[in-house]
């Protein structure tokens, strides 16, 4: 019989820190774009990602729609997931480019709590543990007078735009928390390409309303940002793609470790291209949230191990 191609060690691990790499570059265009809303940004990504997965839904025929039963799990999975996108912009847009990164890599934190309340998973002293390390963290970035004592702590900016841009940060990482929980509740009965559709087409449709209503909608005026806007909706969807790719040849749990290198290349380009060099709060924010969301990771890989082990048994 014919063998099986054999995987290169590691290649799963590479397109993780590739897609990192990706994510962290879309984000610095984001901040480099002068005279767009992050809603109008968030459209222009949906449009890509429809263009992306309507032939892979052609191709696979899977409808356009979902099963019946399911199809309320895809609507909420869409929703959800695309307003953590047009926050996690918002914040990119106002608060410094690593700020933003580390809070939202506390999300494996608020997808072990939202699965214990929703899916009744077993949530043990550890997470307990992981969920103060992750606050913990998050406090240390937004810095707030009543426990610092003083507004200007190396904020960039206004710190009522550094509030504002944590408060999204934390909000969009709650909601991406939640699609995760939603995709965990549907399971392996709807197409993977069917999902990021609910998600492009939703998204896409929120965005055009939210943009007439803030009366946000208009063109670019100058050739740099459409340029930037083409690229962070081909850097976001190569991540993706990626991500993707690294997911089918390697396991969660070393993937969610090594893409915590995305906190790392969003500090370097921070401090390379927007010549603002990170606090020691920032840093020490950093490290607890990294310890949060890797401790969770680990955890969860060597739990599925062991499920692996004992089914086999």
């Amino acid at each position: 019989g014919t063998k099986k191609k054999a995987v290169c060690p590691g290649l799963g691990l590479f397109y993780t820190v590739l897609s990192a790499f990706l994510f962290s570059v879309a984000s610095l265009f984001l901040k480099k774009i002068e005279d767009l809303h992050s809603v109008e940004v968030s459209a222009f990504r949906c449009v890509f990602q429809m263009a992306f997965v309507l032939p892979g839904l052609i191709y696979y025929k899977t409808g356009f729609l979902g099963p019946k039963g399911k199809r309320i799990f895809l609507f909420f999975r869409g929703f959800l997931g695309s307003t953590a996108m047009v926050l996690l912009y918002y914040a990119y847009q106002v608060m410094p480019l690593a700020d933003a990164t580390v809070i939202t890599f506390s999300s494996p934190v608020f997808t072990s709590l939202l699965a214990w309340i929703f899916l009744k998973e077993k949530y043990s002293l550890w997470d307990l543990l992981f969920t103060l390390f992750a606050i913990t963290g998050v406090i240390l970035i937004a810095r707030p007078p009543f426990l610092f004592g003083s507004r200007d702590m190396g904020i960039e900016g206004s710190y009522t735009d550094h509030l504002k841009g944590t408060i999204a940060a934390i909000a969009s990482t709650a909601s991406a928390a939640s699609t995760i929980v939603i995709l965990r509740k549907v399971g392996k009965s709807v197409h993977y390409f069917l999902s990021i559709w609910y998600y492009a087409v939703i998204g896409l449709i929120g965005c055009v309303i939210a943009l007439f209503v803030l009366n946000e909608w208009r063109l670019p005026h100058c050739g740099k940002d459409r340029v930037l806007l083409i690229l962070i909706g081909l850097l976001g969807l190569g991540g993706q793609v990626f991500l993707t790719k690294a997911l089918q040849i390697e396991k969660a749990g070393p993937v969610s470790i090594v893409r915590t290198m995305d906190v790392v290349f969003a500090f370097i380009l921070q401090i390379l291209f927007l010549n603002h060099l990170p606090t020691w709060w920032t840093v020490g924010g950093a490290l607890c949230v990294l310890a949060s969301s890797s401790g969770t990771a680990i955890r969860k890989w060597r739990q599925s191990v062991k499920k692996a082990k004992q089914s086999e048994i």
